[in-house]
């Protein structure tokens, strides 16, 4: 073999090396844009997971008392109703008087945790707060159990005739 075609097969292989290096710099470059890019949607379910875990554990803590609260609302009606069914001669004693500031203490304890009573009458009917027991239209006539919301979610729905 000559010289001349030595010279020239080197710088083949030269230059077929040069080649494999610049693909291999590609390749490299390729890998390295695919693995920053399963990095960022890793990083993205990492941050999307954490905002719902706080997200659950704020509702978990806004609604952990709602069984307890219910419970509560049933001693709270029924101290409404004592004083609605009381006679006049009842309603200005002083027992009728200190019912009347605990019914007071407990709707503003309630208010204070987030409950609201749902109002209904006079107010048009809404099928997501309130659960018509007789009549029909839009407006309600009367009330027959109060309802109630705890940080806006219902919790128990007013009983009403329209």
């Amino acid at each position: 073999m000559s010289d001349k075609h030595k010279k020239e097969e080197v710088k083949d292989d030269v230059k077929s090396e040069e080649e494999t290096a610049e693909e291999k710099v590609m390749r490299l470059e390729s890998e390295l844009k695919e693995a920053n890019d399963k990095y960022l949607r890793v990083l993205a379910e990492e941050q999307n997971l954490i905002k719902r875990q706080a997200a659950e554990k704020e509702d978990f803590v806004r609604y952990a008392n709602q069984e307890v609260i219910s419970e509560f609302l049933m001693v709270y009606d029924h101290l409404k109703l004592s004083l609605v069914h009381a006679d006049e001669a009842v309603k200005n004693s002083a027992w009728a008087k200190g019912v009347e500031l605990t019914v007071k203490q407990f709707k503003d304890l309630l208010a204070v945790n987030g409950v609201e009573e749902i109002k209904t009458v006079g107010e048009k009917f809404d099928p997501n707060t309130m659960e018509a027991l007789e009549g029909s239209g839009e407006k309600v006539m009367k009330e027959i159990s109060t309802g109630y919301k705890l940080n806006g979610k219902v919790i128990r729905a007013a009983r009403v005739t329209l």
